[in-house]
C-alpha cells in the first residue's frame, strides 16, 4: 500500500548513475547545465563526484558546480548534491563492460533503495546499468525491476513504457522468447491488467481507464489457425478483467495493424504479451524521448527508455532528452499518486469522525 509522502516539501528526487562507461554521466550533466531544473526538486545523485569531473572536463560539458554531501539529509534544494558512494577512485573505461563498473552501479543502487526506505528520497531515477557486469551474489536479477519488486516485497510488478499519451506494458519481461508462450497464462494477464490499471487510476490520474492487450500470435492467432493462445489464455483473461475486476480490457489485437493503423490512440494504455512485441513499436514511435515507469512499486521509479550506449560513450554525441524526460514523469506520477491517495483519506474523514 502506497503512504503519502508529505505534500509542503520540494521533491527529493534520488539518481542512480549506473554504469559508470556509458553515457549516463553526460546525460546526468547535460540535464543540470540548465539551472532552471533545479526550481522544480532538489537532486540527489547516488555516484562519484571524481567520475563526474572526469566527464564534465574529458567532454567539455561546462563548468556545473555538484555539492558533495556524505548523505542524502544534507541536500541542499538549490544544488546539484552528489554522494559519492565509495571513497576509492573508481576507472573509467569509456565503452567498455568492467566488473567494477558493475560494481560501482550496484553500489549506487544499494544506497539508494536504502534511502528511500528511510525517507530521505521520495522518488527514485535510475541511469542505465549493463545487465552482465552487475550481476554477482546480491543482484541475480534480469534488471531494475526484478531487483526493486524483491526489495519492497511487491509481488507484481510491470514495465511500462511511457511517451506522451503512449503507455505500453508486457505480460513477460525480460525472458528469451521462446521461454513466453510456457509463462503466459491468465493468472499472470489479469495480475498485469490490474497493476496497469491501478497506476493509470493513481499514477496517471486517469479515473476509468481502458487497456488495449495484443495478441500472442501473429493476426492474433487467426481464429486458432496460427495458434490457440488467444482463445485458451488471452480471450478468458480478458472476461475476468472484465467482469470481476471492472477493469476496462479490450482485445485481443493483431499487434502490427494495431500499431501500423494508429488504433493505440484510442486506448489509455497498451498491454502486450513479451519485450520485443511492445518496444519495438514503442521505441519507433517515441524516439528519444520515451520513458522506462515501473508500476506496481510502492514508490515512484522512472528511468531512460535507452540503454547504457557503449558505443556513443565519449563522444558528447548522447541526447538527454529521455533522461530529462524521466525526471518528469517521476515528479508528475509522484503528485498524481500523492494527489489521489489524499482524497481517499479525505474522503474517510467524515465517516471516521462519526464513529468517534
Amino acid at each position: 500500500m502506497e503512504t503519502v509522502p508529505s505534500s509542503g516539501e520540494r521533491i527529493r528526487v534520488g539518481i542512480t548513475h549506473g554504469d559508470i562507461n556509458g553515457i549516463n554521466y553526460e546525460i546526468i550533466i547535460k540535464v543540470f547545465n540548465d539551472a532552471r531544473m533545479l526550481d522544480f526538486f532538489t537532486p540527489v545523485i547516488y555516484g562519484h563526484s571524481r567520475v563526474a569531473s572526469f566527464y564534465r572536463k574529458n567532454l567539455q560539458l561546462g563548468d556545473t558546480p555538484f555539492n558533495l554531501i556524505k548523505d542524502a539529509s544534507l541536500a541542499h534544494t538549490h544544488r546539484i548534491n552528489i554522494i559519492n558512494i565509495t571513497e576509492n577512485d573508481l576507472l573509467v573505461q569509456m565503452g567498455s563492460s568492467t566488473e567494477l563498473a558493475g560494481e560501482a552501479a550496484f553500489k549506487a543502487l544499494e544506497m539508494a533503495v536504502s534511502d528511500l526506505k528511510n525517507n530521505l528520497i521520495d522518488v527514485l531515477v535510475t541511469a542505465p546499468i549493463n545487465k552482465q557486469n552487475i550481476q554477482s551474489a546480491a543482484f541475480s536479477f534480469p534488471g531494475h525491476t526484478e531487483y526493486l519488486a524483491s526489495r519492497f516485497d511487491a509481488p507484481n510488478p510491470l514495465m511500462l513504457m511511457v511517451w506522451e499519451s503512449l503507455r505500453i506494458g508486457t505480460v513477460t519481461g525480460h525472458v528469451p522468447l521462446a521461454s513466453v508462450p510456457t509463462q503466459i497464462t491468465s493468472k499472470l494477464i489479469i495480475q498485469k491488467l490490474s497493476t496497469l490499471h491501478h497506476s493509470l487510476f493513481y499514477d496517471f490520474g486517469i479515473q476509468k481507464p481502458k487497456i488495449a492487450v495484443l495478441g500472442l500470435n501473429p493476426h492474433a492467432g487467426d481464429g486458432g489457425l496460427l495458434g490457440q493462445e488467444e482463445k485458451e489464455v488471452i480471450f478468458p483473461a480478458l472476461n475476468t478483467a472484465r467482469k470481476e475486476h471492472d477493469i476496462l480490457a479490450f482485445g485481443p489485437f493483431s499487434a502490427d495493424g494495431f500499431f501500423g493503423t494508429g488504433h493505440w490512440k484510442q486506448y489509455d494504455a497498451v498491454l502486450a504479451m513479451y519485450h520485443d512485441q511492445g518496444l519495438i513499436p514503442f521505441k519507433s514511435i517515441a524516439f528519444e524521448g520515451g520513458v522506462n515507469f515501473t508500476a506496481g512499486l510502492p514508490f515512484i521509479r522512472t528511468s531512460p527508455a535507452h540503454g547504457t550506449a557503449y558505443e556513443l560513450a565519449g563522444k558528447n554525441q548522447a541526447s538527454e532528452a529521455s533522461f530529462r524526460q524521466a525526471i518528469y514523469l517521476a515528479l508528475d506520477t509522484y503528485r498524481n499518486r500523492r494527489h489521489q491517495i489524499e482524497l481517499e483519506q479525505n474522503a474517510l474523514k467524515p465517516a471516521q469522525e462519526s464513529n468517534e
